[in-house]
């Protein structure tokens, strides 16, 4: 009924709680009906009179004054549910335009468990590490909507593009890497990349960002895998829906048996940034990862306008109204429709 009403009338109730006080009204009047019935009932005058009485009073005239009579109570009730409805805030919901000057940023981290090796510095985790300086980046962007979404073998979209920084920030730190050895263990850049486009070609913005952070190199749309999301195919995608991807390699590379790093190919990766018009950066240390959230920071911005809610109430002309109806009722009940035992 509420939703109804809403789109009947584009009015909101703001405390719909208080309509249950219309199961009242009935029952107020009963109350009054019973309370208001004379102690004594008088016959008909024809009976009172003889049949010559009863002829004359069936021949004189009916007056409006007694199909009148209803009416104070019609207006009680009307005035009774009009206080009720105004009880429960009705309000005109209106849209406020709140321009802001910002980007749409989808966050894109390499969780695979290459990310567990200890080679940025401080003897922490490159997942670590990569953590911190994405809650950096992200907290010097109040103004831009800001998303996460993590892979390895499969993306994984852990907040869409919000303004909820507080809440991204807590997504991000529960952030883990796979298990080693395990069937989610690889690195499929191609189609989180993919999947990131996706997300971002619903915005509303012209200025939509991937900064893509991996450690490694493509290993899951490779020879024989046909079927799978190549970078090249997922810098296609991104520029047909006009996303700009920033790539970042971190690490020193990937580490043998022997505990040498031997480099990644980040031919693709790099391809993969330019062809979308975007920056390739390598960052081997967590001041040089900071410094690339830094310049990566720089980027451009857009003015877009993000919508608002605020709610305007209009519940007074009714409580005017109610109150108007209930005075009308008494004032005629009591003159000019009063009726007498």
């Amino acid at each position: 009924m509420i939703a109804l009403l809403e789109r009947a009338t584009g009015l909101v109730l703001r405390d719909p709680g208080f309509l249950a006080l219309l199961l009242l009204v009935p029952a107020a009047v009963l109350w009054r009906r019973r309370r208001g019935d004379p102690a004594v009932r008088f016959g008909p005058g024809a009976l009172l009179a003889g049949g010559e009485a009863a002829g004359a009073s069936a021949r004189m005239p009916r007056s409006l004054r007694p199909a009148l009579l209803p009416v104070p109570r019609i207006l009680e009730v009307l005035g009774l549910v009009l206080l009720v409805v105004a009880l429960a805030r009705p309000a005109s919901r209106e849209v406020r335009e709140d321009p802001r000057e910002g980007v749409d940023v989808l966050l894109v981290l390499d969780a695979s468990s290459s990310m567990t090796t200890n080679d940025l510095g401080g003897g922490r985790a490159r997942l670590d590490v990569a953590r911190d300086a994405a809650a950096a980046f992200v907290r010097g962007r109040p103004g831009d909507r800001v998303g996460l979404l993590t892979f390895a073998r499969y993306p994984d979209l852990r907040c869409p593009p919000t303004l909820d920084h507080e809440a991204l920030l807590r997504i991000l730190d529960g952030v883990a890497p796979v298990a080693g050895e395990s069937p989610e263990d690889a690195t499929g850049i191609g189609t989180a990349v993919a999947r990131a486009a996706q997300v971002l070609s619903a915005s509303p913005l012209a200025s939509r960002v991937v900064v893509l952070l991996t450690d490694g190199e493509e290993n899951v749309a490779v020879e024989g895998t046909p079927d799978e999301i190549a970078p090249a195919h997922a810098a296609q995608l991104a520029r047909r829906l006009q996303v700009r991807v920033h790539a970042i390699a971190a690490g020193r590379g990937r580490p043998d048996r022997t505990g040498t790093f031997v480099p990644v190919d980040t031919r693709a990766v790099e391809e993969l940034a330019r062809a979308t018009g975007g920056g390739f950066f390598e960052a081997q240390d967590a001041a040089a990862l900071r410094d690339v959230f830094t310049r990566i920071d720089r980027m451009e911005r857009s003015a877009f306008a993000e919508p608002r809610y605020a709610f305007a109430d209009r519940f007074l002309p009714l409580l005017a109204l109610g109150i108007a109806f209930l005075l009308a009722s008494r004032a005629l009940a009591s003159t000019v429709l009063q009726v007498l035992p």
